[in-house]
């Protein structure tokens, strides 16, 4: 298998089994890899238990395959997080329903193995004036 389709399907394996997590920890899905000219959302979901009504969530899921590498919320640095805040802006004007809501952007941090990752999820990871 080239490399290419090798990742991407370790890549969606991941993304699966975060979005399950988040599931039953209450989220609903509202839609997974949102592509924008600007970058790509990975999942986003709506919290309705948070503090302060139901939140919109930008969930962004890093894999490492060893935690000795560091862990995924490391590799979400500023370039990165512009393009979330970005893509999230754009999310928002193509769905303006969800604009009232209160936003947060969280990280799901994954290592091992992909069919059965390791998850720790970063609730309000990051600001989007971060």
């Amino acid at each position: 298998m080239p490399a290419a389709v090798d990742r991407r399907a370790r890549g969606t394996a991941v993304e699966a089994a975060a979005r399950v997590h988040l599931e039953r920890a209450g989220l609903r899905p509202v839609v997974a890899n949102a592509s924008f000219r600007l970058g790509e959302l990975d999942l986003v979901m709506l919290d309705p238990a948070a503090r302060g009504g139901a939140s919109l969530v930008f969930v962004e899921v890093r894999y490492r395959s060893h935690a000795g590498f560091g862990g995924g919320a490391a590799s979400v640095d500023a370039r990165k997080r512009r393009k979330l805040v970005a893509a999230a802006q754009l999310f928002l004007l193509a769905h303006p329903a969800y604009a009232q809501h209160p936003c947060r952007f969280d990280v799901v941090e994954a290592d091992g193995d992909p069919a059965a990752p390791r998850l720790t999820w970063l609730r309000d990871a990051f600001r989007a004036d971060d």
